[in-house]
């Protein structure tokens, strides 16, 4: 399976696709610090900045599945909720790549609030869009600890599967192809027993080449906010030791990052359905 990301960030969705076994073929991301980090983490991939300007008919019929975390700024209820009118509403924009790309499989991520903003305008305007361009949709509201993440952070996941990449049959069975594959436990109470996924034989050549990223636990994962010298994972001794430009960097694409074990979990339903 081949995998593409638009707004990439520091590379949840490749990550996860990692864990999938599948191959990153290329990611897009216009911030310079998120581009760094994705060139380190996943060399052999393409790369591409600006999604305004990129044209992607290059990639048509090549991607198995085109992920993407729309930006979230202009729904989120810690912002200003311009909604169509922030120039950072770019929808509009990975419509366009997916149209062009046209991969069998699409995974977008945005927040809960995009679900009530103007009414839930946009959230119906994104499945009526995918619809539109020849794909069957499902949005999902998934929380991190669906997964057994130690925090709750509620996202909307919309799935779509192109209706024309599989038999009648086949797609009669979409219906209930994610039901099987993803946590349920939303209370907040933590999911079930997270097992990372057997290493298949690309992964393990990737391990050996010291390329591969095994899929870490929320063992010892830190619950409090570092700011007031909380539970940040390093010695107390640390404290107030920064690198300013470095760490303000770090902590705006880790809250702008989702949460991969999230993804991981869709990823297993989409492979399952492909088996």
């Amino acid at each position: 399976m081949t995998h593409a990301s638009l707004f990439s960030g520091i590379g949840g969705f490749d990550l996860a696709a990692e864990w999938a076994g599948w191959t990153n073929r290329f990611n897009c991301e216009i911030d310079p610090f998120c581009q760094r980090v994705l060139k380190y983490h996943f060399p052999n991939a393409e790369q591409y900045t600006d999604i305004r300007t990129t044209d992607f008919t290059l990639w048509r019929d090549r991607i198995d599945v085109l992920t993407g975390g729309f930006p979230c700024q202009p729904f989120s209820v810690a912002g200003k909720r311009l909604g169509t009118d922030d120039p950072r509403h770019l929808w509009p924009e990975m419509l366009r790549a997916i149209r062009e790309i046209r991969p069998r499989w699409i995974v977008g991520e945005n927040v809960r609030g995009i679900l009530s903003w103007n009414g839930g305008m946009v959230f119906e305007q994104v499945c009526a869009d995918l619809e539109v361009a020849g794909y069957e949709v499902q949005p999902l509201i998934l929380p991190a600890c669906s997964v057994g993440a130690p925090h709750r952070r509620d996202r909307v996941w919309f799935v779509a599967h192109r209706t024309d990449a599989g038999s009648e049959t086949e797609r009669g069975r979409s219906d209930g192809v994610l039901s099987d594959g993803l946590a349920a436990d939303t209370d907040g109470s933590g999911g079930e027993e997270y097992n990372a996924p057997e290493k298949s034989s690309e992964q393990m050549r990737k391990h050996r080449e010291g390329s591969y990223h095994p899929m870490p636990t929320w063992e010892r994962f830190p619950t409090q906010s570092p700011v007031c010298s909380g539970d940040d994972g390093l010695p107390a001794g640390l404290d107030g030791i920064t690198v300013p430009r470095w760490r303000a960097e770090s902590i705006k694409a880790y809250g702008n990052a989702i949460v991969p074990q999230v993804a991981y979990r869709i990823f297993q339903a989409i492979n399952e359905y492909e088996r």
